[in-house]
C-alpha cells in the first residue's frame, strides 16, 4: 500500500464523489459505494463483537471473517476485480455445520437478546442483512461476482447461529418470542 493513505483528508469528495479501486469517481450515493459502506459497517460490527468474552476458537474465525469482509470490500470497490472466491463460501458452511451440530431444534422464533455478546451477533446478523440486500440491488443495475452475495447470505446464517452459541457460552440459552404474550396479559 505504501504512501496511499498518507494523506487521509483529500478534499477530493466534496462535491459528493469518492474514488473506487480502478481510479473512476461515482457517486457517494451509487449502489456501489452503499455496498461497500454495509460491509464495511458489518466489519466493524463484528471488531465490536471481538470486544466481548468470545471462545478462543470462535475468536480467531471471526477475525478471518473480518478479513473476508476486507476483501469483499475491495472486491465491491474495484469493478470487475475478485477477492471472494468459493473456498471462502465453504468454510462458512463448515462452520455453520459445526457451531450448529450441538444447538436444539427451534420451535418458535427467538429475540435477538441474551447476553451482550448474542445480542451483537445479531446486529451484526441484520446488518449483514442490509449488506446483503445492497448487494442485490447493485448486481440488478451491475455486472458483479455472484461470491459477495452468497457469502453474506452464508454469513448472515452463521452470526444467527452464533448468537444461539453465545447464549449458551455465557450460561443462558435462547430467548424466546412468546406469541400469545398479549392475549396473556390482555386477560389479567
Amino acid at each position: 500500500m505504501g504512501n496511499r493513505l498518507s494523506k487521509i483528508a483529500t478534499r477530493t469528495g466534496d462535491n459528493g464523489t469518492t474514488g473506487l479501486g480502478d481510479g473512476s469517481r461515482v457517486d457517494k450515493d451509487a449502489l456501489r459505494v452503499q455496498a461497500m459502506g454495509d460491509v464495511d459497517e458489518l466489519n466493524s460490527h463484528i471488531g465490536l463483537l471481538l470486544c466481548e468474552e468470545l471462545p478462543a476458537v470462535l475468536r480467531e474465525e471471526l477475525i478471518s471473517i473480518q478479513h473476508d469482509l476486507f476483501d469483499m470490500g475491495g472486491e465491491l470497490c474495484i469493478p470487475g476485480y475478485t477477492l471472494i472466491h468459493d473456498a471462502q463460501i465453504a468454510r462458512l458452511d463448515t462452520l455453520l455445520a459445526k457451531y450448529n451440530a450441538d444447538l436444539p431444534a427451534l420451535q418458535e422464533f427467538i429475540l435477538p437478546a441474551g447476553s451482550r455478546a448474542a445480542a451483537q451477533s445479531h446486529v451484526c446478523r441484520t446488518v449483514c442483512r442490509r449488506a446483503e440486500r445492497t448487494i442485490v440491488s447493485l448486481g440488478k443495475t451491475e455486472n458483479i461476482n455472484d461470491n459477495p452475495r452468497r457469502y453474506a447470505n452464508r454469513l448472515s446464517d452463521l452470526l444467527f447461529v452464533l448468537s444461539r452459541v453465545l447464549n449458551r457460552f455465557a450460561g443462558g440459552g435462547d430467548v424466546l418470542w412468546e406469541k400469545d404474550r398479549m392475549r396473556e396479559i390482555d386477560a389479567k
